[in-house]
């Protein structure tokens, strides 16, 4: 938490940049922003004494039922956890009038609250740093723009790249631009490969700043398109006949001490270090244990039936995009690998918490890793395991690796487990569309 001295100059900044309303945001178990804006001159005594807050927030489901027998509820009479503002993430939101933003972490009788997102992702950089490494995170999230009203694409056809439909909106170059006034260092922008599917790529950070960034950018693209009459889904599939919304993860690992890339090996063929491959290897062993955690949801699974780029098997290649794991070999400081499982609807703080702590413990066990893929991944084969089919397949694949759960912690997995049992209970009792369609008149 902060001094005294440092919240006195958090306030005075605010107020000399004419910020009237701060929103103190708090990333939820779904990576969803929960919020309360302040006005300014009650944002000191909140920063001091923190923010009172539902603490049964990080235990709701993904339509914010509360969910029983998770360990925030009816367990601990419904109390408030107490937010605190890391004062660092503090940005300016351009879409809204003298509205400022901080990111916070939940606190419990002056304690971190350790089953947070946030905190995971902070507890396994911690586990990296008594290894000697700083972690540096880029993640890169596909989404599509649909209509308001309809849900439908705002244009049809495949354009991947195509100029007109790159800009086919005019509050694209406006979205861009607020983005960019956010703190996302926009890198590129393109429209993807289904019709009003689209991918704006930013920089990679260090740490937590990594994590909070991919949050930002889409809390943002959710808030401006919203505010432009439009939608922005970042589901996984949110039409049988057209392409999955992925999230890729790109890791290095560097020396603390050094400030090098410990990927790189000049000395290797493909210019890869030890601590690289064994990182690797880490990964391809708790991959299944990763899914409910990069692949959060019952739709997730459905992103790697075809149409699709995502392989459904543990592999790794060289620049090679049909692997889980793809080693971006720039025989150089740029070497580092990109984790391709991931779904976009993903939180942020925990696919890269989950990429992470299986990477490490490949290192801190040695492992040897394994032949590539050569361009199998896809369809797999034999000799391929293969990632887990359905959520539930996902959650006892994480049930059962002791060493990942210990990365993680098992108060999380308590309540992470629970809430996605509790969703996948109320799926099997829904009756959808499909069998209305199929079994109604039929029979």
């Amino acid at each position: 938490m902060a001094t005294a001295d440092q919240i006195t100059q958090f306030v005075e900044a605010l107020k000399n940049q004419g910020i009237e309303y701060v929103r103190f945001e708090l990333p939820d178990l779904h990576g969803i922003c929960r919020a309360k804006t302040v006005p300014i001159d009650k944002v000191e005594g909140y920063t001091r004494k923190g923010l009172n807050f539902y603490g049964g927030t990080l235990a709701l489901d993904t339509s914010s039922y509360v969910v029983a027998g998770s360990g925030l509820h009816e367990e601990v009479g419904y109390r408030d956890h107490a937010l605190f503002p890391d004062l660092e993430s503090l940005q300016t939101l351009p879409w809204l009038t003298k509205t400022a933003r901080v990111i916070c972490d939940p606190y419990l009788d002056g304690q971190p609250v350790t089953i947070s997102p946030r905190q995971i992702l902070k507890n396994v950089l911690h586990e990296a740093a008594q290894l000697g490494f700083d972690v540096m995170i880029g993640q890169e999230f596909e989404f599509y723009i649909l209509t308001a009203d309809a849900h439908q694409p705002v244009f049809d056809g495949v354009h991947i790249f195509n100029h007109i439909r790159n800009q086919y909106l005019p509050f694209l170059d406006d979205l861009l631009d607020k983005l960019r006034a956010t703190g996302v260092d926009i890198i590129t922008h393109n429209a993807e490969y289904g019709p009003g599917q689209f991918e704006i790529n930013f920089g990679p950070a260090i740490g937590i700043t990594a994590a909070d960034k991919a949050y930002t950018f889409k809390t943002a693209v959710k808030e401006i398109v919203h505010r432009a009459g439009y939608l922005a889904t970042f589901m996984a599939r949110p039409f049988s006949d057209k392409c999955a919304s992925g999230c890729h993860v790109h890791i290095s690992l560097w020396d603390r001490e050094t400030g090098n890339n410990i990927f790189f090996d000049p000395s290797d063929a493909d210019g890869l270090s030890k601590t690289a491959k064994a990182f690797i290897q880490g990964i391809l062993d708790h991959g299944r244990a990763m899914m409910p955690l990069i692949a959060p949801t019952i739709n997730c699974y459905r992103r790697y039936l075809p149409p699709s780029f995502a392989s459904a098997c543990l592999g790794w290649g060289i620049e090679d995009r049909t692997g889980m794991v793809r080693v971006k070999a720039t025989k150089d400081e740029g070497t580092h690998i990109e984790m391709r499982a991931a779904s976009s609807i993903s939180n942020p703080y925990l696919s890269a918490a989950a990429t992470v702590a299986a990477g490490l413990l490949g290192v801190k066990q040695a492992r040897e890793l394994q032949q590539p893929v050569a361009g199998r991944g896809l369809g797999g084969g034999p000799d391929l395991a293969r990632l887990p089919a359905s959520l539930e397949e996902g959650l006892a694949a994480l049930g059962s690796d002791p060493d990942f759960l210990a990365m993680l912690g098992k108060d999380f997995y308590h309540l992470f487990s629970t809430v996605k049992n509790y969703e996948l209970g109320r799926f099997r009792a829904h009756v959808t569309d499909w069998e209305k369609a199929e079994y109604l008149e039929v029979y």
